[in-house]
């Protein structure tokens, strides 16, 4: 096993990023299939707040990646991050763990008011997220969609991600 490093995205990595989301979510039950363009129409709008890869030996082994959301309530400072993708032959080793650490980390630093993800809640829950009551992202189930403010205030009301998250190719 070779230690990884994590970094900011820079140019050259958008080709080895969209490969292995494409291969990180390729065999996933939950999957749209559309993760890896999402990506690129995020990138492309200039709305990827934090993009961090994960390299080993210099190779793009996993990336993670948070956008501005809006909150219906009116709460301001807000992203959510996602996808993240490390390309399965990688899987297991403790870099996603990192990528979800150094996005919040970036998160932070940057003044956001706080995270939401649409993910496994086992996972996530290690990080602090939870369900929110009154925070919704519509037609998904309620225990998949937690917040992780990094301040006292928790938003409520409907969040919307960038028009981005619709990209299908």
């Amino acid at each position: 096993m070779h230690p990884f490093d994590i970094r900011d995205e820079r140019d050259q990595d958008a080709a080895a990023i969209e490969a292995v989301t494409r291969a990180a979510f390729g065999t996933v039950a939950y999957s749209s299939g559309t993760e890896q363009f999402i990506v690129r129409a995020l990138r492309e709008a200039g709305c990827l707040s934090v993009s961090l890869v994960a390299t080993e030996d210099g190779v793009v082994v996993g990336h993670a990646g948070a956008s501005p959301v809006e909150i219906s309530g009116g709460a301001a400072g807000w992203h959510g991050m996602g996808p993240v993708s490390v390309a399965p032959g990688h899987q297991g080793r403790g870099i996603g763990t990192r990528l979800v650490v150094h996005v919040l980390d970036a998160l932070r630093t940057a003044g956001s008011a706080g995270c939401v993800v649409l993910g496994e809640p086992s996972f996530y829950g290690r990080f602090g997220f939870r369900t929110v009551p009154g925070l919704v992202l519509p037609d998904v189930p309620a225990e998949y969609f937690q917040a992780l403010p990094f301040g006292h205030d928790l938003p409520a009301g409907t969040v919307a991600y960038h028009a981005a998250f619709e990209a299908t190719g």
